[in-house]
């Protein structure tokens, strides 16, 4: 398998004898691989001749501080440079660093053992842009009301990448320059409602098949009738429990 000489950076946090196998295995199938596992502050100059930046992680790294902080300086040099990064790590560290740090727990996440039948697909996929292994679905939350925008997130941000905006245009503007999951739309909003951006959403190609699922707060049959009339991918009651809304999610988005 040739991928075309594109560049892969290992930053080894903590070098070790697995790293360089990575370093063998990547190299054999086709990519052009350097290591790098001390003067960490080059990664700015080298950034623009590399595709991505692989982050090995020592275990337990979410209650090592130095480890931590060093971490964190590295993605944000690397974010910085708008590279693209993957981090690989025990699956029993992802959580804690999740909670420790959201920007970090945003990245894409592949555990060890290492399998090149994950690891090659998903950097592929970092690169891409596209869907990979391990990655958390992102959320958009189209709400008038923030308080209740910022409640939901809280009640499902640990499974899903989320983001909010507050008006229907606002939705459009952020839908034409980001790829989302799935949308959470009031059907209730003033100047330009939840049924009017559904409207907008199926017209556009970029957005046409994102689903949106209805927030809605009155659970009537006539109401429910007359969101269901518009043919979204499903509705939700603003009165709903955090379980039911998170079993809800995974039940739609797999």
């Amino acid at each position: 398998m040739s991928e075309g000489n594109k560049k892969i950076v290992i930053v080894a946090l903590q070098y070790s004898v697995i790293v360089k196998g990575v370093e063998r295995k990547l190299m054999d199938a086709g990519y052009w691989v350097e290591i790098l596992s001390e003067k960490f502050e080059t990664i700015k100059d080298i950034a623009c001749t590399t595709d991505l930046f692989l982050l090995y992680l020592p275990n337990d790294i979410s209650n090592n501080l130095v480890m931590l902080e060093r971490l964190i300086s590295i993605h944000d040099m690397i974010k910085t440079s708008g590279r693209k990064e993957l981090l690989v790590g025990e699956a029993n560290d992802q959580g804690q660093l999740r909670q420790k740090n959201q920007a970090l727990g945003e990245l894409p996440w592949i555990s060890r053992p290492i399998e090149m039948s994950v690891l090659g697909p998903a950097i592929e996929g970092v690169i891409s842009g596209k869907d990979i292994p391990g990655r958390r679905k992102r959320l958009l939350i189209v709400d008038d009301d923030p308080s209740y925008a910022k409640m939901i997130r809280e009640w499902i941000k640990t499974d899903f990448q989320i983001d909010i905006v507050t008006a229907g245009m606002q939705a459009i503007t952020f839908l034409l320059k980001n790829e989302v999951d799935l949308i959470l739309l009031d059907y209730e909003m003033p100047v330009v409602d939840g049924p009017q951006v559904l409207q907008m959403l199926r017209q556009e190609p970029v957005t046409e098949k994102i689903p949106v699922i209805f927030l809605t707060g009155i659970g009537t049959k006539e109401a429910v009738e007359r969101v269901m009339a518009l043919k979204p991918d499903g509705y939700i009651l603003k009165s709903t429990t955090r379980d039911n809304l998170l079993t809800y999610l995974h039940g739609k988005l797999g």
